[in-house]
């Protein structure tokens, strides 16, 4: 059963310049209990839909397109609906940007159990049950974020994002900030989550932590998804140039050959142009190119490229 269909997904930010296309036309789908990884380069759109599924867009709007949770349409709900019935309980968030995540001026306590009691719950047990599975003691409790270092503020949000036991959990750059220690406990509890049937969507430029928890991978490039498929497709048999290229650039530990940078920029997503907008740093570009690729597709999903028409 579709736990998640994002269909022809447009989100835009308005600026002085005009709009900032930072979500085009873009489409996958979640079965309950499976995971995607995001990837891609900053500012290519990752966080953006993050946000938009979690509908805590600042700034910006969904111009267009639909987001399901099972058969509902969270978009048709007013903010009151969303907030009582998928907020937390339906769909969580783990941010990354920790500090921004945690208010200055009220303890962990303070704002675990606010979340708990906003939802006409107060369970003291599963804050601390929930505290030690992220690695940290229930002292933290009584601390305020500043008393925190950054590793531990990103565990507490990571606590908070499960405090209701979400069916679909977003977590942007989850392991930001944490040692490797801190890192595999933290993915080996995400292992665990998931046998327990929930999903997730990893927004990461770690390829090896996406690797770790998910099924599919998505890359997206200049806000579109150019490429989706399972994880062994992407990573073994990559179509797209950019996806190619995106591999050659990850150092690999024993190998002599040293990793190739992608040359060039991404375009402006002011209005972009029409065309394939990997085209300018893309070694395979033709004439073709100039017009917008077709989804093609293929045994795993699909990718967005001429060279598959």
């Amino acid at each position: 059963m579709t736990l998640l269909s994002i269909a022809n997904l447009n989100v835009v930010y308005p600026t002085e310049k005009g709009l900032v296309r930072a979500v085009q036309n873009l489409s996958f789908n979640i079965e309950n209990g499976e995971s995607v990884g995001i990837v891609g380069e900053s500012g290519c759109g990752k966080t953006t839909l993050g946000l938009s599924i979690i509908r805590t867009i600042s700034g910006g709007k969904i111009e267009s397109g639909d987001i399901s949770i099972g058969d509902k349409s969270i978009l048709d709900l007013t903010d009151l609906e969303f907030d009582s019935k998928f907020r937390w309980k339906i769909i969580s968030m783990i941010f990354q940007g920790a500090m921004n995540s945690l208010d200055p001026v009220y303890t962990v306590y303070d704002q675990l159990s606010g979340i708990l009691k906003e939802h006409a719950s107060n369970d003291d047990d599963l804050i601390r049950t929930l505290l030690s599975k992220v690695g940290l003691d229930e002292s933290v409790l009584a601390k305020y974020p500043h008393e925190l270092s950054g590793g531990m503020k990103q565990r507490v949000v990571i606590a908070m994002a499960l405090l209701l036991k979400p069916k679909l959990i977003i977590a942007d750059e989850p392991t930001t900030a944490l040692d490797v220690l801190v890192q595999s406990q933290i993915l080996n509890l995400f292992k665990s989550l998931k046998k327990q049937g929930v999903s997730f969507v990893v927004i990461s430029h770690d390829l090896g932590v996406i690797s770790e928890i998910c099924e599919k991978i998505g890359i997206m490039y200049a806000g579109e998804m150019i490429e989706f498929g399972t994880s062994e497709q992407i990573l073994k048999n990559p179509k797209h140039p950019y996806t190619k290229a995106l591999l050659r650039s990850i150092p690999k530990l024993g190998l002599s050959e040293k990793p190739n940078f992608i040359a060039g920029e991404p375009p402006s997503l002011i209005e972009p142009k029409v065309g394939c907008r990997f085209a300018p740093r893309c070694p395979d570009v033709m004439k073709k190119c100039e017009m917008d690729p077709n989804y093609t597709k293929n045994e795993s999903g699909y990718v967005r490229c001429w060279l598959y028409e």
